[in-house]
């Protein structure tokens, strides 16, 4: 595949004002085991940070949960002062108490010591993307969304999103704030979001999939998958990232690693056209 460039996946304007290269970075996977803790290879993460631009990649996102803390401060170590075209994106509504442990917290007072501590760690007075990781079922769902609009109105906070919602949440959200972004679990078989990424396509709200290879159970020998790597000459990464990206203009992809071999091979991807007899393929999937 042709030298990564990130460009290469087309752009689009989150918010309808911060123009970004469709093919981003998840900061997730640059945390420790359990996406708890400093990474295993600190010096590794930070080659890995500083080789996104360079590669076009200018949409970074992450969460406060990452460590937690420890990916917003690796960001910040890596790329401060930040390219004029860098757009970061974060989120809070999760705290941590050990390895692949997550309790949702949304509480108002919880979210902004979120946000004001996202603030400090990246060294930015505006975070450009802010989002709700979920919405708490435990707390008033009008009270989550005033928070949120009123740090947008605080000029804290540029655009927000939202996390693993339905249509239903995001017009309900919209009647307070309006909603540049929404991140569910999406991929060949996980369509669950179909309708969600109709409705973002049709209103231009940017839609980010997570987990886009089904944690790892479509990468087996003798998956269509890989069938439809080999006939590209691609990896099956690079090629869920394609499938993906032309299933909307809206799609902004964050595959993520703690790799820059790794980082590489995925950005490649923005080169990779499926067919469609491939996307056709990988469309059955689901």
């Amino acid at each position: 595949m042709s030298t990564p460039d990130a460009a290469l996946s087309g752009t689009f304007a989150i918010g309808g004002d911060l123009v970004v290269n469709r093919l981003g970075f998840g900061a997730m996977r640059i945390t420790g085991r359990g996406i708890f803790g400093p990474p295993a290879d600190h010096d590794e993460a930070i080659r890995v940070l500083k080789r996104l631009p360079e590669m076009g990649v200018n949409f970074i996102d992450t969460a406060e949960s990452y460590g937690p803390n420890v990916s917003e401060e690796l960001i910040r170590e890596a790329l401060f002062p930040y390219p004029d075209d860098l757009v970061i994106a974060t989120k809070a509504g999760f705290q941590r108490s050990g390895p692949d442990a997550w309790q949702i917290d949304c509480r108002p007072d919880v979210l902004k010591r979120g946000l004001e501590g996202s603030l400090k760690r990246l060294g930015v007075e505006q975070i450009d993307l802010w989002q709700l990781h979920r919405i708490d079922s435990k707390v008033d769902r009008k009270l989550q969304f005033e928070t949120i609009a009123g740090f947008r109105d605080s000029g804290k906070v540029r655009h927000v999103g939202l996390s693993e919602v339905s249509v239903a949440d995001i017009e309900e959200a919209g009647k307070y704030v309006p909603i540049a972004t929404v991140q569910n679990r999406y991929g060949p078989t996980d369509r669950h979001s179909d309708d969600v990424l109709a409705y973002c396509t049709e209103h231009n709200i940017g839609f980010i999939p997570w987990a886009p290879l089904g944690s790892g159970r479509l990468v087996r020998a003798d998956s269509v998958l890989e069938a439809v790597a080999r006939r590209n000459d691609a990896t099956t990464s690079q090629v869920a990232i394609a499938w993906a990206l032309q299933r909307s203009p809206v799609v902004l992809m964050i595959p993520g690693t703690s790799k820059v071999a790794h980082v590489e091979q995925n950005t490649a991807a923005a080169a990779l056209n499926l067919s469609a007899a491939d996307v056709a393929e990988l469309d059955a999937l689901g």
